[in-house]
């Protein structure tokens, strides 16, 4: 591997502490278009690279198929890579400087509804079946925080203070939050920690809060897989994931009344820009109260 691109992947992974996912796909973006720049026979080496070689590139991705999402975000990856060679002093400006994303078309995620909410909420669940426990446990806390599923993931049973009813949640760029955390959350928390008890596990502040089914760390697909699973049973919709249930507390939020402030807090959104997509999925809510105080609609 160019010893650039080592360079690279090694400042994401110490310096800025990215995800191992997440580092893995800066690294293979950044190495595909290295591959592009051998196989092209380009003369231009990774730090000599110039706009007008990128942009052979880009016509190369659309020719293939290439979604302009999926190019947006290799881009997005050369980016990086080009501001840490100036971080570098390697060079002085980016080939990329004055290049603009690719238009993509806006897709806005449908969240689950209240009532698909509750109809999971209302499975039956054996209180004596650890993995029934915990299952719920991880609806319960993707639902009523808001976290990320690698939040989830990551929380660790110091995270958790049952006094004060929070939680403390490690999000993107090591960015901490204090979340509160609902009595029921508290409930299969509670239960959950007594089963691992019986099973000899001792509950230890620096280990994960939740286990896989072998007692290890959760895993990516793990929870994904989980939630697919069980909203599969209840809800239609093409998508059943993890963040579709982050989405379903942002927009339930905001249904309900709560300014947008504080769902950016909740969330851990750095710009009100990021929240402010989950305002879309309330335009049913608000139609409806439009409807039934606007005067020239009372009848």
């Amino acid at each position: 591997m160019n010893t650039f691109i080592q360079a690279f992947v090694a400042y994401l992974e110490k310096e800025k502490k990215y995800a191992s996912h997440t580092v893995v796909a800066y690294q293979n973006d950044v190495l595909f278009f290295e591959r592009f720049l051998n196989e092209a026979d380009a003369s231009d080496e990774l730090v000599e690279v110039t706009y007008p070689i990128i942009r052979t590139w880009i016509v190369h991705l659309v020719d293939q198929g290439i979604s302009n999402l999926s190019i947006n975000r290799k881009i997005a990856s050369l980016k990086a890579f080009y501001k840490f060679l100036i971080k570098c002093k390697v060079i002085q400006t980016s080939p990329l400087v004055a290049h603009k994303a690719l238009k993509t078309p806006k897709k806005i995620q449908v969240p689950f509804s209240e009532k698909e909410m509750q109809s999971v909420q209302d499975f039956e669940v054996i209180e004596s079946d650890i993995s029934a426990v915990r299952d719920r446990l991880i609806i319960e806390m993707l639902y009523t925080t808001g976290m990320r599923k690698s939040e989830l993931i990551m929380l660790k049973n110091s995270d958790f203070d049952a006094e004060q009813k929070t939680i403390k949640v490690l999000g993107k760029r090591n960015k901490e939050r204090i979340l509160p955390v609902l009595p029921s959350t508290i409930y299969w928390i509670g239960l959950y920690r007594n089963h691992l008890k019986n099973c000899g596990v001792v509950i230890e502040a620096d280990k994960q809060l939740i286990l896989s089914n072998s007692l290890n760390k959760l895993s990516q697909s793990f929870v994904y897989r989980l939630i697919n699973s069980y909203f599969s049973n209840v809800s239609e919709k093409v998508k059943k994931s993890p963040h579709v249930l982050r989405h379903s507390f942002a927009t339930h939020l905001l249904d309900q009344g709560a300014d947008l402030n504080s769902v950016k807090e909740l969330l851990g959104h750095s710009s009100l820009a990021a929240t402010q997509i989950y305002t879309h999925s309330s335009l049913s809510e608000l139609k409806n109260v439009y409807k039934k105080a606007h005067p020239r609609n009372i009848k």
